[in-house]
C-alpha cells in the first residue's frame, strides 16, 4: 500500500467520526485498515491542510488531547469538541477510557 492510499484510508475513517464522538489514534488508524498504525494517523494530521476534516475528534487513546496545554491547537481542539457537546475537562474528553490491553483482555485487569 502507497502513502496516498494510507492517507486516503485514515481521512475516510476521520471523516466516518460522527459529530459529537471521538476516536483515538489507534483506533482511527485500525478503521482505516492500518492496525498498529497509530503514528501514520498522527503524522498524516499534523501535515493536514483541509479545513473540512474533523481533525478535532482524534484524540490519544486515554481520551487526552494530545496537543501541547494551552497551545493554540490545544485551544482550538477543546473549542470544536465542547460546540459539538462533547464534555472536556483538564484537557481530557470525559467519559472516555483507556482501551484493555491485549493482556488485559485475555487474562483480566492486573490485581
Amino acid at each position: 500500500m502507497d502513502s496516498d492510499d494510507a492517507a486516503r484510508r485514515i481521512r475516510a475513517a476521520i471523516l466516518a467520526i460522527p459529530r459529537g464522538e471521538v476516536a483515538g489514534y489507534g483506533e482511527v488508524a485500525r478503521r482505516a485498515g492500518l492496525p498498529g498504525r497509530a503514528r501514520l494517523v498522527a503524522r498524516m494530521l499534523s501535515h493536514n491542510d483541509d479545513p473540512r476534516l474533523p481533525w478535532h475528534r482524534v484524540l490519544r487513546s486515554d481520551g487526552r488531547i494530545a496537543l501541547p496545554e494551552g497551545s493554540d491547537g490545544y485551544l482550538e481542539q477543546c473549542q470544536r469538541l465542547r460546540a459539538e457537546g462533547v464534555r472536556v475537562v483538564n484537557g481530557r474528553v470525559a467519559g472516555v477510557k483507556a482501551r484493555a490491553t491485549v493482556d488485559e483482555q485475555v487474562w483480566g485487569p492486573p490485581d
